[in-house]
């Protein structure tokens, strides 16, 4: 219909009447374009895309057949000796055939969109911060999603403001704060947005009251694992910390790349986060080292996926049984140990002390014992800020694994000169004890978010970072040394908590005006719990080759003397003699806050 339509059309805006003598000698060229046009645009896919998601792609390809079709009709005429249009004639025929039937197309998807929209009349209305090449996409790909009505862009670029994006208006962010009432959900498009910048956003956007959905990082998206328009919330993890520094690629190769790597305490947050790490690195062999079973098979499962050609291994047992870690070290020859076996809930321990301290001590001093009669080169302790100035027993175990560590450091005499080391770090967001996933478990129930004290003061690390800066420090490390990783900036707990509450889209609670979603509870203290974390003990802290791993000189006890009182703790701890247990811990860590 169109064609024939053109061809008048066109006849008639050159000589302003379509029956000049032009058109009538050229009445061929409508027979000869619906028989060679037709079959063409069939051939060519022209009737296969789908009317509703027609972009400027599919006007180019209409374009480039309406092309060929002219020039097949030139050389049909020419073929055959017909008469022919002047070539303006011509080229308005290419102009309007494809602005026409291109036109239809668009309008069509318009109109299939408009009814579409109509029927989802509860379509969120949103703001996509970011004015780029990404919330274009984003925009482009909410547009046939149904679910979403683009608002207005947010960006920070003064040029833009006033613009607009595909008749989108681009504003500033002091423009959402004026008409916040009109915006249900801010989706932030910068998928190359540093920590530092989404604190400012959130710092800007905090008072909004407004959930905030999130584009994938440009690493996720480069290695397929997400594509732009897949939406998540903007976690805690995303905001606290600095602005991660890359890691030293010679540092992480360094201790394991074609080594032979055991991770005790696999199966925990740190441990399983460790062995994703390690088996990026190309080890030889991943040990899997861990007592609770539903914990090994998991990471075990998650890794053999997605690495299925690698040698993992998987120990299920204690690493406190020394004839197990033996025979483990010797059949897979071992090179380097990760420790992060541990019980570390401290409400726990303290109300199990015997066994808490049995477990954490003993398994430590295994280890080391079975490491130098082995000649493993190289083992880590993965120890905690709790071990400085402890407070409860957990902490306690930390601070007497890192006495047991520095103790073998020294008396280590073995042909081999195993290089035991202590890498000490703070609070791992999202990992098992953490109050984010705490808090956001309560933020999900509706309430209350329970805090011991407003004053209370933690480090966060990322738990990806955390791994990276382990082992980095393993091949920084020397025999006896304490590296400490720069947590960054102490977190108020409290803030943690509004700052999850404002990221849901919800408002704290205010009491005496019962206004707000979410309430904050503040429940006291509890036994053993610092309102503060440290990770240093008395002595300054040494810069090394990485800017974000220091070492520590600390006090240490004599292998022999230590290795005695070990020999009587074990006794104390076996015959449940608290009064005597408590007494050599304190004689041990002199510095050991007791609340009882």
């Amino acid at each position: 219909l169109v064609i024939p339509f053109v061809l008048f059309f066109g006849f008639w805006i050159k000589h302003e009447t379509p029956l000049s003598d032009e058109f009538l000698s050229a009445l061929w060229i409508i027979k000869a374009s619906l028989i060679i046009g037709i079959p063409l645009y069939l051939f060519t896919g022209q009737y296969k895309s789908l009317t509703r998601y027609v972009g400027s792609r599919s006007l180019y390809y209409l374009i480039s057949r309406n092309a060929l079709l002219v020039f097949l009709i030139i050389f049909f005429g020419k073929l055959m000796k017909l008469s022919l249009p002047s070539g303006g004639n011509l080229i308005i025929f290419l102009i309007l055939v494809s602005f026409i039937s291109g036109g239809i197309r668009f309008i069509l998807r318009d109109v299939l969109l408009y009814f579409a929209d109509f029927k989802n009349k509860n379509l969120k209305k949103v703001a996509i911060y970011g004015a780029g090449s990404s919330g274009a996409q984003l925009e482009a790909s909410l547009r046939f999603s149904y679910d979403y009505n683009v608002e207005l862009f947010i960006d920070d670029d003064k040029e833009l403001w006033g613009r607009s994006l595909n008749d989108i208006p681009i504003r500033s962010i002091n423009f959402l704060e004026l008409n916040n009432q009109k915006i249900d959900q801010i989706l932030i498009a910068i998928p190359s947005l540093k920590k530092s910048k989404y604190k400012k956003i959130l710092d800007k956007v905090a008072e909004l009251n407004i959930s905030i959905l999130r584009i994938p990082s440009l690493s996720e998206i480069a290695n397929g694992k997400l594509k732009i328009n897949s939406l998540r919330p903007i976690l805690i993890e995303d905001i606290l910390g600095r602005d991660e520094i890359p890691p030293d690629p010679l540092l992480l190769s360094e201790s394991i790349a074609n080594k032979s790597i055991l991770i005790s305490g696999a199966g925990g947050s740190i441990g399983a986060q460790l062995a994703r790490k390690v088996l990026e690195i190309n080890p030889s062999y991943l040990i899997l080292f861990e007592i609770n079973e539903p914990s090994l098979y998991q990471i075990h499962k998650e890794l053999k996926n997605k690495y299925p050609k690698k040698h993992i291994y998987c120990i299920l047992g204690s690493v406190s049984s020394e004839k197990l870690l033996e025979t483990t070290i010797k059949k897979y020859n071992i090179d380097l140990i990760f420790h992060a076996a541990a019980y570390k809930h401290v409400p726990l321990v303290e109300e199990n002390p015997i066994t808490g301290l049995e477990n954490n001590i003993f398994s430590t001093l295994n280890i080391c014992h079975v490491a130098e009669n082995l000649g493993v080169k190289k083992v880590v302790l993965i120890s905690s800020d709790k071990a400085v100035r402890p407070t409860n027993l957990m902490g306690v175990s930390k601070r007497i694994s890192e006495l047991i560590f520095q103790a073998y450091s020294i008396k280590n005499t073995n042909k081999y000169q195993t290089c035991f080391s202590i890498v000490r770090f703070g609070n791992v967001l999202g990992s098992s004890g953490s109050v984010v996933p705490l808090f956001r478990e309560q933020i999900y129930k509706g309430g209350p978010i329970t805090i011991t004290d407003k004053a209370m003061v933690r480090y966060f690390m990322t738990i990806e970072e955390a791994s990276n800066l382990v082992i980095q420090a393993s091949a920084l490390a020397k025999s006896g040394d304490i590296l400490l990783l720069d947590m960054g900036e102490p977190i108020f707990i409290k803030s943690l908590a509004e700052k999850m509450i404002n990221l849901a889209g919800l408002k704290v609670k205010n009491n005496s005006l019962d206004e707000g979603d979410i309430e904050i509870i503040y429940t006291g203290k509890r036994p053993g719990e610092k309102l503060y974390e440290e990770l240093l003990i008395s002595a300054k802290s040494e810069k090394t080759f990485h800017p974000l791993i220091y070492k520590a000189r600390e006090k240490f006890i004599d292998s022999d003397i230590l290795l005695k009182e070990l020999k009587n703790l074990k006794l104390y701890l076996k015959n449940f003699d608290h009064d005597s247990t408590f007494k050599l811990l304190k004689n041990l860590v002199p510095e050991w806050e007791q609340d009882f």
